[in-house]
């Protein structure tokens, strides 16, 4: 199977579920991330997390074709990125997402762009191909 397709079907239908669960449980995500914005164990495991599944995209999937396969490339960058700062630089990436998610309606516009990237990415892996 095409690494692409295999990472799409993996990161699909996951973002679809954290958006379906955010956007279900607001008021639970809010308290939540509130939570995960202070230093702390949780914190800290979740740039190692971030940050192993990052380098398993980059170094599985480091295409930078102009079509939707670059998507996949950015996201695993992303990951990679966001992960080294919350290890590194632990107070720019708590103040970079109080801004972020500041409030009930930053929440919801992250759970719905964070569905439509994941409705995007099970469509393209589990599409039927001719």
């Amino acid at each position: 199977m095409d690494r692409s397709l295999l990472v799409a079907r993996l990161l699909g239908p996951t973002f679809a579920a954290v958006s379906l669960g955010m956007l279900i449980n607001v008021g639970m995500y809010e308290t939540m991330i509130a939570e995960a914005l202070h230093f702390g164990l949780l914190f800290y495991l979740s740039g190692v997390l971030s940050l192993l599944a990052g380098l398993t995209i980059v170094n599985l999937h480091n295409r930078w074709q102009m079509d939707w396969r670059v998507i996949i490339t950015v996201l695993g960058w992303l990951m990679t990125i966001g992960g080294v700062i919350r290890i590194v630089l632990p107070q720019i990436a708590i103040a970079a997402g109080s801004t972020v998610y500041s409030g009930r309606a930053a929440v919801i516009g992250v759970a719905l762009f964070i569905g439509a990237l994941g409705a995007f990415l099970s469509l393209k892996g589990y599409a039927r191909r001719a």
